[in-house]
């Protein structure tokens, strides 16, 4: 690579090669694989839960490409927002752009191209209705919660929506508005239980997380619960509120299905994740925080491996 091309992809740092491991590494932190992962976890679930074994396996691996390449699109697309106040923190300093390996022209390309490319087969294998709905999802996140960090603690409640809506991706792609239409409510009935649930879940975890590197959104800058209220009360309380809401709705998503399995797997999942959200809002120090942020991952894992195992509507 000539020193030329070399500079227009990389700035700030020494024009070096980086190792495979280097690399690797890099694409991890811009495309935040393990958030790529729940999301194409949630997709694959509502599938599921609407329309059983009655889609095609092409269909679902092309499906589950082009939104990956959405959700990487978004994560790039946010660290460019984000590079300066990524640089103030230690748990994202070390990211490509804000560490200046990727120049920020690069990956507003790479951007542009996995949206498109993510977009287009999502519209092939699928329709343009889960295709609009991964747009939709891009835009909240990209557009409204990534720039409101700055502006107001509301941004969590902006996330998780954009947590939510890959429900709807899965949803529409399995056909879900033309079964209600024909009279088959149960895939629409779990799949609106299994977004509401998502939605909910998200409000601990991030505020477990708020808490755990509360100092560092502090010097950055931005608008989390923790750095408004130092005291971690209304975090809190709001972490608790959803863990407790939760409760009840994981339980419809054994409704449609009317396993037993599923209700008590349900049941037991979120009240696990109260147990953990009460002893953060006593608590709340960084150990119990910590402790929230794994029962969170554990929680959700599953539920969606139950939903999946027992839940599909006879």
């Amino acid at each position: 690579m000539s020193t030329s091309s070399r500079s227009a992809v990389c700035s700030d740092v020494p024009a070096t090669a980086l190792s495979a491991a280097e690399f690797m590494a890099d694409i991890s932190r811009l495309t935040r694989p393990r958030i790529a992962l729940m999301v194409l976890a949630t997709v694959v679930t509502a599938m599921w839960l609407t329309a059983g074994r009655s889609f095609a396996g092409v269909q679902l691996t092309w499906l589950l490409v082009g939104t990956a390449l959405v959700a990487a699109s978004s994560s790039i697309a946010n660290q460019i927002l984000e590079r300066d106040t990524d640089r103030l923190m230690p748990r994202t300093a070390l990211r490509p752009i804000a560490a200046g390996r990727l120049s920020v022209p690069m990956a507003s390309a790479l951007t542009a191209v996995s949206l498109a490319v993510g977009v287009g087969l999502v519209t092939v294998s699928s329709g343009w209705q889960p295709a609009a709905a991964a747009v939709a999802t891009w835009l909240i996140y990209v557009v409204v919660y990534t720039p409101m960090k700055k502006v107001s603690p509301l941004n969590t409640a902006i996330g998780a929506v954009a947590g939510a809506l890959p429900v709807s991706i899965g949803w529409l792609a399995a056909n879900g508005p033309q079964r209600l239409a024909g009279g088959d409510a149960a895939g629409t009935l779990t799949a609106a239980a299994l977004a509401t649930v998502l939605y909910l879940w998200q409000f601990p975890h991030f505020m477990a997380i708020a808490w755990i590197y509360r100092s560092q959104y502090a010097r950055a800058g931005l608008r989390m619960l923790t750095v408004d209220d130092p005291s971690g009360l209304r975090a809190a309380g709001q972490a608790l509120a959803a863990a407790l809401a939760m409760l009840p709705v994981s339980l419809v998503l054994a409704v449609p299905s009317a396993s037993i399995r599923l209700f008590l797997a349900a049941a037991v999942a979120a009240i696990v994740y109260c147990g953990a959200t009460i002893r953060f809002a006593i608590r709340r120090d960084d150990a119990s925080a910590r402790m929230l942020l794994l029962t969170s991952l554990g929680s959700l894992l599953a539920l969606l491996t139950a939903a999946v195992l027992f839940g599909c509507p006879p």
